[in-house]
């Protein structure tokens, strides 16, 4: 008899009349009709498997009519650990849905179907009328409660199955079925059991740094993310092995801890798993952006340099932006780029310019009142550059033009481009951009551009700017130039009025 994990295997041969061995492999749990899932997989509200999980604003994951049943009702229900969740914004998480479904396959279990809304309703309702019983303590009790929704019909009891007991009466339990022989069993003709795994070293990798995570001893913990933090620094394929909904789970709390050593190396380890393209979404999908977001508002300053490092890197993917914009995390940034650490800041604004790229998130930060920040910084010659992409991305939709021209910014940018501030080629093309981009604002922008004496300045640039500040500046002088023939054609609007009326009434009659 071996131990593998908490998975006992039976590899006692029998001697058979032929003279061959034949090996039974059978998986013993502790519980003898039902296997229990990680916590992670189970909805606090309904303490069933999760068919439709989602992510809420404070990062917790429920099953989606579990939310929508709270919200319906106004209930609040606090969690094991002490929390409220916040229901304002619900983002589906397709990383646990999927870890939820391989793990129903590769234990033969039927798929958890989507809670009823109805049955969630009256399940909230239950548990507001239940007003001695908290959340915390159902959750507590999930041996006896988290299959006892009949929606799910996902009693984790194992399918039917051809396979019998070992000898070993003692041990008797409901073996799972084998759609095809265990990796890690040698063929039957074999005269000894070898246990062999190939993903069992990282599997062990990952459990003894979960363990650790978990550890209710400090010293453990930071032991763990120093060692995850220096595991997934330069190991491109242990970033991807170890970002997994288990691992991502325990280190979100820690990166809320009040341990300055756990924070740092917690958020520092994060940052180097986001590196990988496949690791982006998993991370903000597994609900660790509003703790992200509580490091930028008050963490340490090294841990608020990772975490804007984090943001940055988590931003560069197209499917995050509209969600870390959704869950907050604009302001914080916004503050950062007044940070002490020129880290902190660059990073700060390279992600609000990546996160500026969709028009939800570029409202935001207009409403935020970001340009007048932003023009600040741009006057005061820190994150020139960077800043300008900012401006550059606001001024493609109205309210960032608007903003911009009421904020003064064609004075900033004819004034930097007349007195040779711009420290490079790329950050004069910026700046000739973002005054391109106020250009379609017709008459006011003229008006401003001629009162900050824009034409000689644009003229320098069409003879000896590069290429591309050339092509914006003629762009910009050809509609000012537009402008002005308007202007001197003169109209006599009282008769194009008269005029337009008797058109009017001839057709009519």
């Amino acid at each position: 008899m071996r131990e593998r994990g908490g998975e006992r295997i039976n590899s006692s041969p029998r001697g058979m009349g032929s003279g061959k061995h034949i090996w039974k492999t059978f998986f013993y749990r502790s519980s003898p009709n039902t296997l229990k899932p990680p916590k992670e997989f189970i909805c606090p509200v309904s303490n069933s498997l999760m068919a439709d999980p989602v992510i809420v604003s404070s990062g917790h994951t429920f099953e989606r009519n579990s939310v929508q049943a709270c919200r319906n009702l106004g209930f609040k229900p606090t969690l094991s650990d002490g929390s409220v969740p916040d229901f304002s914004t619900v983002i589906q998480n397709i990383a646990i849905k999927f870890t939820i479904l391989n793990w129903c396959d590769k234990f033969s279990i039927d798929c958890p179907k989507p809670l009823p809304l109805d049955d969630a309703e009256n399940l909230v309702r239950t548990l507001m009328a239940n007003s001695d019983e908290s959340i915390s303590e159902l959750a507590d009790d999930s041996d006896s409660n988290y299959m006892k929704l009949t929606h799910a019909e996902t009693e984790l009891t194992q399918r039917p199955t051809h396979f019998y007991s070992s000898s070993d009466d003692s041990l008797l339990t409901t073996p799972l079925q084998l759609a095809t022989r265990p990796s890690f069993c040698s063929s039957p003709s074999s005269s000894e059991i070898e246990i062999v795994n190939p993903n069992s070293t990282e599997e062990e990798e990952e459990e003894d740094i979960i363990v650790k995570l978990k550890s209710p001893q400090v010293f453990e913990q930071e032991e763990a993310v120093i060692s995850l933090r220096n595991i997934t620094r330069t190991n491109e394929e242990s970033r991807v092995s170890l970002c997994t909904p288990r691992l991502l789970s325990a280190l979100r709390s820690l990166i809320a801890s009040r341990y300055a050593a756990v924070q740092i190396n917690s958020v520092a380890a994060l940052v180097n798993l986001s590196l990988e393209k496949t690791n982006k979404v998993k991370i903000v999908r597994a609900g660790i952006v509003p703790s992200l977001i509580d490091v930028l508002k008050g963490g340490s300053p090294e841990s608020q340099e990772h975490a804007a490092g984090a943001f940055f890197s988590l931003a560069v993917d197209d499917n995050n932006k509209t969600a870390i914009g959704a869950l907050g995390a604009l302001p914080p940034l916004l503050h950062l780029l007044r940070s002490s650490s020129e880290r902190t800041r660059h990073d700060a604004a390279m992600a609000l310019y990546h996160l500026s790229l969709v028009q939800s998130n570029r409202s935001k930060l207009v409403k935020l009142g970001s340009v007048q920040t932003l023009l600040g910084l741009v006057r005061s010659g820190d994150l020139m550059g960077r800043v300008l992409l900012v401006l550059c991305n606001l001024g493609t939709c109205n309210e960032g033009r608007v903003a911009m021209l009421d904020a003064g910014a064609v004075g900033v940018f004819v004034d930097m481009l007349r007195d040779d501030e711009l420290n490079s080629t790329g950050t004069l093309e910026n700046c000739i951009a973002a005054l391109y981009s106020l250009s379609h604002c017709g008459l006011r922008f003229k008006g401003l551009a001629k009162e900050a004496q824009a034409m000689e300045v644009l003229n320098k640039i069409e003879r000896t700017g590069t290429e591309r500040a050339r092509v914006k500046a003629k762009r910009i002088l050809q509609v000012m130039k537009e402008r002005n023939q308007q202007e001197e054609v003169e109209i006599n609007w009282e008769k194009v009025l008269d005029l337009g009326f008797s058109r009017a009434r001839t057709q009519i009659l």
